[in-house]
C-alpha cells in the first residue's frame, strides 16, 4: 500500500485543526499539516503502523499519535488503500466521534 484517501469527515477535521490553530499562528497551522500530510504517507508505507483501541471503538481502525492529535485510519485490503477516518485531538469525546464515523 502507498496510497491514502482522506474522507470527507477527515478533510473537515483537518480544516477545522488549521483554522483553529491559524488563530494564534498561521504558519504553525501550515506546520501541523505538513506534519499530518507526511504521517499520512507514511501510514500507507506502513499500513499496520500505530494501535487499535477497544476502549474507543469497536470498529476495525488503528490509531497514530501525532502531537495532541490522533490520525484514526484503515487499511483496505480490497484497493490496498489507506483511507484516513478522522484527525482529531485527544481531549475531545473520542467514541461518540466515532461513532459516526
Amino acid at each position: 500500500m502507498d496510497s491514502y484517501e482522506l474522507s470527507p469527515e477527515a478533510l473537515e477535521d483537518l480544516l477545522s485543526i488549521q483554522n483553529y490553530i491559524s488563530l494564534d499562528s498561521p504558519a504553525a497551522a501550515e506546520r501541523l499539516i505538513d506534519q499530518f500530510f507526511l504521517a499520512f504517507e507514511n501510514l500507507a508505507k506502513w499500513p499496520g503502523s500505530g494501535h487499535s483501541r477497544a476502549d474507543l471503538t469497536s470498529k476495525r481502525v488503528l490509531f497514530w499519535p501525532l502531537d495532541s492529535y490522533l490520525i484514526v485510519y484503515h487499511a483496505r485490503e480490497a484497493d490496498s488503500m489507506v483511507q484516513i477516518v478522522a484527525v482529531l485531538h485527544s481531549a475531545r469525546d473520542l467514541p461518540a466521534v466515532l461513532e459516526s464515523r
